[in-house]
């Protein structure tokens, strides 16, 4: 972890820019480019109890160039264990990861999700998700700037 990484969910409250790109195994590239944002959720007191409301919007190009509207919603959460918890919007748990150990593992049905955060480079940062199985196969890696 380096001296600029994030320690606590205000580190990553706010707009970020976000790019993203999608790469298949048989090669095809999705590219996304949007904005996410993180915003404190409302009805408590106390922020760092209440959690983070992930939002992100934008467009994904295919790699026939037709381009699509995307958007997806997570809720992201630091308990009193100081892992970064992220849950599916529906509030079902989704993975968790610290800022000294930025790797986590989903297993969803028979497909595995395998993700690793770099923070190095912080304020700007990135996840690499590596998902394999039956019916799924390709590395998705985002990067976020601030906006």
């Amino acid at each position: 972890m380096t001296v600029n990484s994030p320690h606590t969910s205000d580190d990553f409250a706010g707009r970020w820019t976000l790019t993203r790109k999608i790469i298949q195994r048989n090669g095809d590239v999705f590219t996304f480019s949007g904005e996410a944002e993180f915003s404190w959720l409302e009805g408590s007191v106390q922020k760092e109890k209440s959690g983070l409301a992930y939002y992100e919007k934008g467009e994904v190009t295919a790699p026939n160039e037709s381009v699509m509207p995307a958007e997806r919603r997570y809720f992201w959460q630091q308990p009193q264990t100081g892992l970064f918890e992220v849950l599916f919007d529906d509030e079902r748990y989704f993975h968790s990861f610290s800022a000294t150990n930025p790797n986590a593992e989903h297993l969803c049905g028979d497909d595995n999700y395998v993700v690793r955060y770099d923070f190095t480079a912080w304020p700007v940062w990135r996840s690499t998700w590596q998902v394999n199985g039956p019916r799924k196969d390709y590395t998705m890696v985002s990067e976020y700037s601030p906006a």
